[in-house]
């Protein structure tokens, strides 16, 4: 009955999430944009099964991953051997990563890597940042100088590697910080610092997410030197079309076992790697156990449905839906892509927690409304910005440079709680439904316009994981101004970089 009531509430929260991008889509295509049936029937069926993926994965991964992170952070540190916590921080990271369902999104729609080489150099990058986020908690490394220092290094890189490549470097730093990896890594975290006994025991979580979103970024970059490229095309670069219900169903039911058989493999590392800790390590109680299995099984399910849900319906609509409206309304682009983001992110269940979270962790300082507010502006321009891209040829540099500058500059003037939120929400904002749909739409939009479908189409995800960090910190700003002048205290002065601020976890 437990699980149940928990599953029910996750199912609701995830169609809050989808509903509002359902509606608007429904209503251009209805009213506007022509589309055909079997697209649109499609399109349903695989928000539906959105829907149904969602809330088994984000119940799943609650039940599973969490405490999986929690207990072999707190276990490996009582080694006291820091080799082997390095060790297995990288391999939990590649493991965790692999099973990411915005980072298999994002896979299977680069039209010019492997999907496999795709995954595998993000998860490195993943694994090595993480070893990288372990020595900071254990030597108190300040996270302010090592975020100028790894984006220092990014954009020297940048102006180095092949275009096609940087957006899709940026998209997978955004993607990787997702609903399976973030609660695991920032659990881990936790246990981590909770086997230190100084007055700095809070050397926490916090700057987990921030760290963990370089590595990929760096690691793609790193590929472009190595790799040739392919010639495959992408997954949502070619609308389906169906000339039946029949052959509608069988789209889908088709799909499912490949995409058993890819859940399957991505999961086991992880699952393999629990089971032998807890046998040689942990010793678990039976009833503990039991739960984490059951939250793994309910990883599984919805992972398998999300993305047969995501790449047979939804991406395959977003596609066409972008390729019509550069045809017949390109005029609508920007504000219906500026409209879409911030609906899509004011549904998204993780922001409504992190809103909260803020807001009890400020003492009220920074409010939920606020904080709302301060991501759907960011997300909303951040989608303008994407359309502005793809319609111009805009390269996705002369947007992310500045705009990091910007927000590493920000960061020495605002309290470093609005830091610590600011780059920790970023990866909170840029969720499955902008990997799912906006993605895709961008890709449709370039192709129809006869752009270069990489360098103008990739590059969304970093948006979207971008303005936060300088929205969010603009708040802080004006907040400190106001402080200022009311002669009131700016923070509770317990928050500084290496405090606990649990932002990541969904109630």
């Amino acid at each position: 009955m437990r699980y149940k009531t928990a599953l029910s509430d996750k199912l609701q929260e995830s169609f809050g999430s989808v509903f509002p991008l359902v509606l608007i889509v429904s209503v251009v295509c209805f009213v506007l944009i022509p589309i055909s049936v079997d697209l649109m029937l499609l399109f349903f069926i695989g928000a539906l099964l959105l829907v149904a993926g969602m809330g088994l994965f984000t119940l799943g991964a609650e039940m599973a991953m969490t405490p999986i992170g929690s207990l072999v952070g707190s276990r490996m540190m009582k080694t006291r051997k820091l080799w082997l916590v390095l060790l297995l921080s990288f391999l939990l990271g590649v493991a965790i990563t692999v099973s990411e369902p915005d980072l298999q999104v994002l896979a299977v729609n680069v039209p010019h890597i492997d999907t496999p080489v795709l995954i595998v150099t993000v998860a490195v990058g993943v694994g090595l940042f993480l070893s990288i986020c372990m020595l900071r908690i254990l030597f108190r490394v300040s996270l302010r100088w090592l975020l100028i220092f790894f984006y220092a290094a990014i954009f020297a890189l940048a102006f180095l590697s092949d275009v096609d490549y940087l957006g899709v470097a940026f998209d997978s730093g955004g993607v990787t910080t997702g609903p399976m990896t973030v609660p695991f890594i920032m659990a881990m975290g936790v246990g981590v610092a909770s086997i230190r006994s100084d007055k700095n025991a809070a050397a926490d979580s916090f700057g987990l997410v921030a760290l963990c979103s370089i590595g990929p970024i760096l690691a793609v970059m790193g590929l472009s030197f190595l790799y040739e490229g392919s010639a495959g095309t992408a997954t949502a670069t070619q609308a389906l079309h169906c000339a039946d219900t029949v052959e509608l169903g069988m789209s889908y039911l088709s799909a499912l076992p490949e995409y058993f058989k890819e859940m399957a493999l991505a999961l086991l590392p992880i699952a393999g790697f629990f089971l032998l800790f807890h046998c040689f390590a942990l010793h678990l109680q039976k009833r503990l156990l039991k739960r984490i299995l059951i939250g793994l099984l309910y990883t599984y399910a919805g992972l398998v449905l999300f993305l047969t849900g995501i790449n047979v319906g939804f991406s395959s609509l977003g596609f066409a839906l972008g390729g019509a409206l550069a045809q017949q309304a390109s005029f609508l682009l920007i504000p219906l892509s500026m409209l879409l983001g911030w609906y899509i992110i004011s549904a998204e269940p993780a922001v409504h927690v992190l809103n909260r979270q803020v807001e009890e962790v400020s003492a009220g300082a920074i409010s939920a409304r606020a904080m709302g507010i301060s991501l759907s502006i960011a997300v909303s321009a951040a989608m303008g910005l994407s359309m502005l891209r793809v319609l111009t040829g805009l390269p996705v540099l002369w947007l992310l440079l500045p705009g990091y500058a910007a927000a590493l500059a920000l960061s020495f003037f605002v309290p470093p709680i609005f830091t610590a939120i600011a780059f920790d929400s970023g990866g909170v904002a840029s969720g499955p439904m902008t990997a799912a749909f906006m993605l895709p739409f961008c890709m449709g939009v370039s192709q129809a316009l006869g752009g270069n479908l990489v360098a103008d189409a990739f590059g969304v995800v970093a948006l979207v994981a971008m303005m936060p960090l300088i929205t969010i910190q603009l708040m802080g700003a004006v907040y400190v101004l106001k402080t200022r002048r009311g002669g009131n205290q700016i923070l509770p002065e317990a928050y500084d970089d290496f405090d606990i601020i649990e932002l990541w976890e969904v109630a």
